[in-house]
């Protein structure tokens, strides 16, 4: 069974632009493809796929920025180094 969701043109641009909170079950309709609205189980099973999602992603970045970080900090001491060789 095929589910989708509908989200009001607002909600997809906050959506889209990262902003407001994690959970946008305010903004959805909940209905499957035969048009039907979904039963609290299924909305609580898309919700939760939904914050896994994100805490994926979010996952995803805070090891991207640290290991940026680490990367600066590494070019950073090198730069130190060389300086005080001089």
């Amino acid at each position: 069974m095929a589910m989708r969701s509908v989200v009001s043109n607002s909600g997809l641009r906050r959506l889209m632009e990262g902003g407001g909170r994690s959970s946008v079950s305010g903004l959805r309709y909940f209905a499957d493809d035969k048009g039907r609205i979904l039963s609290e189980e299924e909305r609580a099973k898309e919700t939760v796929y939904i914050q896994k999602m994100e805490r994926e992603r979010m996952e995803k970045a805070r090891l991207k920025a640290e290991k940026e970080r680490a990367e600066r900090e590494k070019a950073d001491k090198k730069a130190e180094d060389e300086a005080h060789k001089r």
